[in-house]
C-alpha cells in the first residue's frame, strides 16, 4: 500500500475499525519514512498531525514521535524542518509521549552538528518541547551556548528556545536573565537583536527579585530608546490624527485595538483624549466605528479610571464635560447600529468605573439609551440588529450589577419586550433576565407572574425559534424560582411541554433544571422521556439521569447541625445512586462506553460514603468518649493522640479515605485528556 492508502485510512475510518485503522495508518506512514525518496519521506512526515488528531492515543503518539525523532536524527535539514512543524502543530499531544528520555536523546544528538542550521532547528524543537522537558540541564546549557553563536539563524532559534523554557522553568529563567540583560545592554548587540530579546523578559515573573530586575532593565530601555515599540501607542495615534490616507488610519486602528485588548494599562489620559478628538472630528462612519471599537475594548480596565482620575494640582474633570462622554452620548443614538452598540458599551463602562454623585445623571441617561436601543433592535430579525441587541443586553447586565437601584425599571422593560419582540430577540432577553436574577435574587420573585404568562403564550407561536424559546423561558423560570419550583410553575411547564415541545426540547429543559438545582422536576421530566426513545441504551441513560436527580433531591434542603437527617438523606441518596450507576452501565456500548461518566458517579458515591463515615466518627465522640486512663495510655505509648481515645484512629481512617478520593479524582483528571476544559475544571475542583 502507498501513502494514498494512509491518507484514506486517516479520512474514512469507521468507528468499529478505529484501532485497526490507526495501526495500519501508522505502518503506512512508517513505510513512507523509510522510503529512499525524499518526497515520500516529507509527505509521510506532514501526515502525522492528521494521524494525531484522528487517533489521540498515547501509545500511538509515543511510537509516532519516536519514529519522527529517528528521521530528525538521520535526515537532512528539510526533513528536520518538517518534523519541527509537526511538533509545533501537535503541541497539545506532546504530554502523551511516554518515552520522553529516548525521544529527547535522539533529537538532542543533532545539537552537536557542525551545521548551524541543523543546530538552529534542534533548538527550536527543544523550545517546542519545553512544556514536557522544562528542567533538562543539557537543553539549558545548549541554549546558553547558542546565544553566543556568530550565526544569526542559530541565535534567533536560541532566543525562541530561551523564551519557551523561561515560561516553564524558574531555574532556567533565573539563570538566563542576567545573560539576556548583558546582551540587551551590550554595545556590540545589534538593535534588531535587542528587540527580539526584549519579549523574553515577559516570562521573568517566577519570583519578585527576578521580576524587579527585569522591570528595572525595561525602564532603562525606555529612556535609552524612546522611539521603540514601547511608545507605539503614541506613534499610532499620531498617524491616526495626522495622516490623510484612510488605509493608513484603518491599519492604525487595527493595531490600537490590539493594544487596547492586550495592554490597556499602557493607555494614558492623553492617549484616550486624542482618540476621542479624532472620533469626534471624522466625517466617516467606518473610521468612527473603528475608533469606538478601540474605546469599547478598554472598558473594565484601569484605562477608563485613569481618564477621570486627577494628579496633584489638577482640577477633577466633570464626566459630562469630557470628550469621552460626549462621544459616547453622540454614538448611542447613531443611525448605524454597530456604532450605537459601541457607544452604549463605552457609556456603561464610564458609569461602572466612576461611581459617585457626578455620574448619577449619566446613569439615567445610559439606561434610557440602552432601553431605546433594545426597543429598536428587538423588533428587527437581521443579524446586525441581533448582534447589537446582544451587546446592549450584556452592557445592561454589567451596569445593573454595579447599579442595582436601576434594576426594577429595566426588568419591567425586558418583561414587556418579551410580549412583542421577535423570537430570536426573546432568546437573548431571556438570557439577560437569567443573569439579572442570578446577580440579584430579590428581583427574581417579581418576574414569576409575567414569566408564567409568557410561557403559556409562547406555546401558541409556531416559528423556527419556538423550541429554543421554550428552553430559554424555562431556564428563566428555574432561576427565578431559586431551586424551589411551586406547583403552579410545574403545572404550567408540564402542560406546555406536553402540547408543543418535542423530546429534545424536554431533554434540554430537564438538563437546565438539573443544572439549576430543580432536581425534583428534572426527575419527572427524565421519567416521562424514558418511554419516548427508540433505543434501550437511551432508555437506560435517561433512567440513570432520573435516579441521579432523585439522589440529589434527597441531599437538597439539609440544615446545619441536623446530623440525623443528613445520615438518612445520604443513605437514600446512595440507594438512588446505586440504581443510577447500574442503569448507566447498561447504557454503555462498545462505541460509547461512558467510562468517564461511570467513574465520575462512582467517585460521587464514594464521596458520600466517606462523608457518612465522617459523621458517624464525629458522633462516636458522644457515645464513646475517651476512657479515664487515656492520659496514662498516651504517656506509655508516646502518642499524644491516644488522649482522645479511639476517635483518633477513626479520624485517621477517614483522613486516609479522603486522601484516596483526592488521588482518584486526580487520576480521572489525568486520564480524561480529551475532555473539554469546563469538565476538567469541575473534576479538578472536587479534591
Amino acid at each position: 500500500m502507498s501513502l494514498s492508502a494512509a491518507r484514506s485510512f486517516l479520512s474514512e475510518a469507521t468507528h468499529g475499525e478505529q484501532e485497526l485503522d490507526a495501526n495500519s495508518a501508522l505502518m503506512e506512514l512508517d513505510k513512507g519514512l523509510r522510503s529512499c525518496k525524499l518526497g515520500e519521506q516529507c509527505e509521510a512526515v506532514v501526515l502525522f498531525p492528521k494521524l494525531f488528531q484522528k487517533y489521540p492515543f498515547p501509545i500511538l503518539i509515543n511510537s509516532a514521535f519516536l519514529k519522527l525523532a529517528d528521521i530528525f536524527r538521520l535526515g537532512n535539514n528539510f526533513l528536520r524542518l518538517c518534523v519541527l512543524k509537526v511538533t509545533q502543530r501537535s503541541e497539545q499531544h506532546l504530554e502523551k509521549i511516554l518515552n520522553v528520555d529516548e525521544f529527547l536523546k535522539r533529537v538532542f544528538s543533532v545539537i552537536h552538528s557542525n551545521d548551524p542550521v541543523a543546530r538552529a532547528i534542534t533548538l527550536r524543537i527543544l523550545g517546542s518541547l519545553a512544556s514536557i522537558i522544562p528542567e533538562r540541564k543539557n537543553a539549558h546549557h545548549s541554549i546558553r551556548q547558542s546565544l553566543d553563536s556568530h550565526d544569526n539563524v542559530e541565535v534567533e532559534a536560541a532566543i525562541f528556545a530561551a523564551a519557551s523554557f523561561s515560561s516553564y522553568s524558574k531555574d532556567f529563567a533565573a539563570g538566563i536573565c542576567n545573560k539576556i540583560s548583558e546582551m540587551i545592554q551590550g554595545l556590540d548587540t545589534p538593535v534588531e537583536l535587542k528587540l527580539k530579546l526584549i519579549p523574553t523578559l515577559q516570562h521573568m515573573h517566577h519570583d519578585a527579585a527576578l521580576a524587579s530586575s527585569s522591570r528595572e532593565l525595561l525602564q532603562e530601555l525606555v529612556s535609552s530608546y524612546p522611539s521603540t515599540a514601547m511608545l507605539i501607542i503614541r506613534l499610532l495615534l499620531q498617524y491616526l490624527k495626522e495622516d490623510p490616507r484612510k488605509a493608513v488610519k484603518r491599519l492604525a486602528i487595527q493595531d490600537l485595538k490590539l493594544l487596547a485588548k492586550k495592554a490597556p494599562h499602557l493607555w494614558t489620559r492623553s492617549n484616550i483624549q486624542v482618540l476621542c478628538e479624532c472620533a469626534l472630528s471624522t466625517p466617516y462612519n467606518s473610521l468612527k466605528l473603528g475608533m469606538l471599537s478601540v474605546l469599547s475594548a478598554l472598558p473594565g480596565s484601569i484605562a477608563i479610571k485613569q481618564y477621570f482620575s486627577t494628579t496633584t494640582g489638577e482640577v477633577s474633570p466633570v464626566p459630562h464635560h469630557t470628550d469621552l462622554v460626549k462621544l459616547a452620548q453622540e454614538s448611542c443614538y447613531h443611525s448605524n447600529l454597530l456604532v450605537a452598540a459601541h457607544g452604549i458599551t463605552v457609556l456603561a463602562s464610564i458609569v461602572i468605573s466612576c461611581p459617585g454623585k457626578d455620574v448619577i445623571p449619566l446613569e439615567q441617561e445610559t439606561v434610557m439609551a440602552m432601553e431605546s436601543l433594545i426597543l429598536l433592535c428587538s423588533q428587527d430579525e437581521s443579524k446586525t440588529a441581533q448582534a447589537t441587541l446582544k451587546t446592549a443586553l450584556s452592557s445592561l447586565v454589567k451596569m445593573l450589577k454595579s447599579c442595582p437601584h436601576l434594576s426594577q425599571s429595566s426588568v419591567d422593560l425586558l418583561l414587556g419586550q418579551l410580549h412583542c419582540a421577535c423570537d430570536s430577540a426573546r432568546v437573548f432577553i431571556c438570557q439577560a433576565l437569567s443573569a439579572i436574577a442570578t446577580q440579584q435574587p430579590a428581583m427574581a420573585e417579581g418576574m414569576l407572574g409575567d414569566l408564567i404568562e409568557l410561557f403559556r403564550v409562547a406555546s401558541n407561536r409556531d416559528s423556527e425559534k419556538q423550541q429554543e424559546l421554550l428552553v430559554s423561558l424555562a431556564t428563566v423560570l428555574f432561576v427565578a424560582s431559586q431551586a424551589s419550583l411551586s406547583a403552579e410553575v410545574k403545572t404550567v411547564i408540564r402542560q406546555q411541554l406536553e402540547n408543543v415541545a418535542n423530546g429534545w426540547t424536554v431533554y434540554q429543559i430537564a438538563r437546565q433544571a438539573s443544572r439549576l438545582g430543580c432536581h425534583d422536576f428534572s426527575r419527572e421530566l427524565y421519567q416521562g422521556l424514558r418511554t419516548r426513545v427508540a433505543s434501550e441504551h437511551f432508555y437506560f441513560w435517561l433512567n440513570g439521569l432520573m435516579e441521579f436527580s432523585q439522589a440529589e433531591q434527597c441531599l437538597s434542603g439539609l440544615s446545619d447541625g441536623d446530623y440525623s437527617a443528613a445520615m438518612s438523606a445520604i443513605s437514600e441518596a446512595l440507594k438512588s445512586y446505586q440504581k443510577g450507576i447500574a442503569s448507566l452501565t447498561a447504557a454503555s456500548t462498545p462505541l460509547s462506553p461512558l467510562s468517564f461518566q461511570c467513574e465520575f458517579v462512582k467517585l460521587r458515591i464514594d464521596t458520600l460514603q466517606a462523608l457518612s463515615q465522617l459523621i458517624c466518627t464525629c458522633n462516636s465522640l458522644k457515645t464513646s468518649p475517651p476512657p479515664a486512663i487515656a492520659t496514662t495510655i498516651a504517656l506509655s505509648s508516646g502518642s499524644e493522640l491516644q488522649r482522645c481515645g479511639r476517635i483518633s484512629t477513626q479520624m485517621k481512617s477517614s483522613m486516609d479515605e479522603f486522601r484516596s478520593l483526592a488521588a482518584r479524582y486526580a487520576d480521572l483528571y489525568q486520564s480524561s485528556f480529551d475532555a473539554d476544559y469546563a469538565t476538567l475544571r469541575n473534576v479538578e475542583l472536587y479534591p
